[in-house]
């Protein structure tokens, strides 16, 4: 979450008045993210999350997006609902970018995940697999493989800027990606595609939800898995650590098992994940625009993440026994 587009009090009152909501009481914009801008509304009927989309955010996409949300709360998921407005539908324009209201989650992201957050998302990111088995609606991941030359070719002639001989490495690591090696014919499905910690909600040790699903799509269901494990398994000096990982990966596969190709290929899946956000990190940190209350994130962070996983042999280096071997 962030903040790009201001918004006039006098604009939300409007919007507003196009719903059931109550009267405004107060909002403030939320800088936690990257991606669209997000302001927490209090109104006399509650509390609410308003998230105009930008940036990667192509408005064809939206209604994936809430109808997504929709579904999955409809099949168990914690996951915060788009409200809809008084004509039945919960897209709409303010400031001059799509809009949507959605309900407020209560809960808090873990700072400093420890190994049960680790297990509650692995468990609650299978669940999500499993729920999203059935919904209707298609939409093909656009930063996977074909997605992150653009990106590199966006970032590469500011990349030692960054980091001496960041552009060479980049360069050489796709040119590997994207040499035939990219896993295929794996177990498909909804996948959540940017689960970091801070769209995970928890009370206590309980996880209380799942949101943001801005970047969520159709693709391979490890791959998710992969992503995560960048995004919950390393240590803030980016080290990776094999016990956040182990519990995540038997609580995931205590709700949908990982097939034996699906282990096999989850060191490439990795490797895939951590440099689509490398990428990704890369381009905004180099593109932040003057005067977004917004917080970029360090690209340099994947890295070392990514050496790691290039590093990496088989799915025991994640802490998980290959299927058909006793521990």
């Amino acid at each position: 979450m962030a903040v790009y587009t201001d918004v006039a009090a006098d604009e939300l009152a409007d919007l507003l008045s196009q719903y059931d909501l109550g009267e405004l009481l107060s909002y403030k914009g939320i800088a936690e993210g990257v991606e669209n801008s997000n302001f927490l509304l209090h109104t006399t009927k509650g509390s609410f999350i308003l998230t105009l989309y930008e940036k990667r955010v192509e408005k064809n996409d939206l209604p994936y997006f809430l109808a997504l949300m929709t579904h999955l709360a409809e099949h168990g998921i914690n996951c915060p609902l788009p409200v809809k407005a008084k004509d039945g539908e919960a897209l709409r324009e303010l400031a001059g970018r799509p809009a949507a209201i959605i309900t407020f989650l209560e809960g808090v992201w873990p700072r400093k995940p420890n190994a049960t957050h680790c297990a509650g998302v692995g468990q609650a990111l299978a669940k999500m697999h499993l729920a999203g088995a059935n919904f209707a609606i298609k939409r093909a991941n656009a930063l996977s493989v074909s997605g992150w030359r653009p990106l590199f070719d966006a970032a590469a002639p500011r990349a030692d800027e960054v980091q001496p001989g960041l552009r060479a490495f980049l360069a050489a690591e796709l040119d590997y990606l994207e040499s035939g090696v990219w896993p295929k014919q794996l177990p498909e499905g909804v996948i959540h595609a940017d689960l970091f910690n801070d769209n995970v909600f928890f009370l206590g040790d309980q996880l209380s939800g799942i949101i943001d699903f801005t970047f969520a799509c159709n693709d391979m269901l490890a791959y998710d898995v992969a992503i995560c494990l960048n995004a919950w398994c390393f240590e803030p000096d980016h080290s990776f650590n094999v016990t956040k990982a182990r519990a995540f990966l038997n609580a995931y596969g205590r709700v949908r098992k990982l097939s034996e190709a699906e282990e096999a290929a989850l060191p490439l899946l990795a490797r895939g994940a951590a440099i689509r956000f490398l990428l990704t990190r890369l381009v905004d940190w180099l593109n932040v625009p003057a005067g977004a209350l917004v917080k970029p994130k360090d690209p340099l962070e994947y890295v070392r993440k990514l050496r790691f996983h290039q590093s990496v042999s088989s799915v025991r280096d994640y802490g998980l026994m290959p299927s058909g071997l006793v521990a």
